[in-house]
């Protein structure tokens, strides 16, 4: 079963995307370098609690 979350910037905390993942074969959470609009540059972006 594939779940929609949303990725936060470690950074500034924004919430900028949003992903999908299966949560049965993937227990740990998404963590995935992407760009960020409001720091302007590419950061850490992990999965929202």
């Amino acid at each position: 079963m594939r779940d929609g979350v949303t990725l936060r910037c470690e950074k500034c905390k924004e919430e900028n995307y949003i992903a999908d993942r299966n949560k049965k074969k993937q227990v740990e959470k998404l963590a995935v370098k992407k760009f960020c609009p409001r720091c302007n540059a590419h950061t850490l972006h992990k999965e929202k609690k």
